[in-house]
């Protein structure tokens, strides 16, 4: 399971709301339905064939997780992108995701150890073809998982689901611009290195190193969006 369906999954038996919510998020967050383009109800009441209050309900909703945007005789479109925006999803995590993670030091034990380099070893295993979409969805997945992995002990619900929400954000962005992402460093040495501090409880350590890996990341998909793929960007 993904970090974001692990934060937004509705619990027990999904109703026909929550199936339309995660429909609709999942073509979201990969360019399907395409940033800015305008929500018809009555259109996607047709195509999805459901009815209009589980469809309200479920574009509600993705209106509260800021997946779509809502405004006075517009109605609702998909929420826009720009490398302002990305960049703030990016220094956000850099903050918060270095902050779980010493929390997460501080308080897992001999479990919470193992899932960290279990999921080391499944995402430093995982293939990353740049010519296989599943191949690349597959990496993401395990490289989610493993973030997730590092902070599942910081014991702070709300920042759990608040760095979720970041991590689905920046997801958007891999997922749209995949052709930059693709030729991104290796970074299994990285992985590593966090993985490695944070066992060992070096916890300045490990945050440093975090934070660096989320940043240097961040940096390259914007140096290749702004040079090849949105050169006029709001917020560029």
């Amino acid at each position: 399971m993904s970090t974001t369906e692990w934060a937004s999954r509705p619990r027990g038996k999904p109703t026909i709301a929550g199936r339309i919510e995660a429909r609709l998020r999942h073509d979201i967050l990969h360019g399907t339905l395409a940033p800015g383009s305008r929500l018809s109800l009555d259109k996607l009441r047709e195509e999805l064939d459901v009815g209009l209050s589980p469809l309200r309900e479920a574009v509600t909703r993705l209106v509260s997780e800021g997946l779509v945007e809502v405004a006075p005789q517009r109605g609702y479109h998909v929420a826009p992108i720009s490398i302002a925006n990305y960049t703030e999803v990016g220094a956000l995590r850099a903050e918060l995701e270095p902050y779980a993670l010493r929390l997460s030091i501080a308080n897992g034990g001999l479990d919470w150890e193992t899932d960290v380099m279990a999921a080391l070893y499944r995402v430093n295993h995982t293939q990353r073809d740049a010519n296989d979409a599943r191949s690349r969805a597959e990496w993401e997945a395990a490289n989610n998982a493993f973030h997730l992995a590092l902070i599942a002990r910081c014991d702070m619900p709300l920042l759990l689901r608040t760095h979720a929400m970041l991590v689905a954000f920046n997801d958007r962005y891999r997922n749209i611009y995949s052709e930059a992402v693709t030729v991104q460093r290796d970074v299994v040495e990285e992985h590593t290195a966090i993985a490695q501090a944070a066992v060992a409880r070096r916890a300045d350590e490990a945050a440093e190193i975090l934070e660096l890996h989320i940043t240097r990341s961040v940096e390259i998909l914007v140096g290749h969006i702004k040079k090849n793929m949105l050169p006029e960007a709001p917020g560029a």
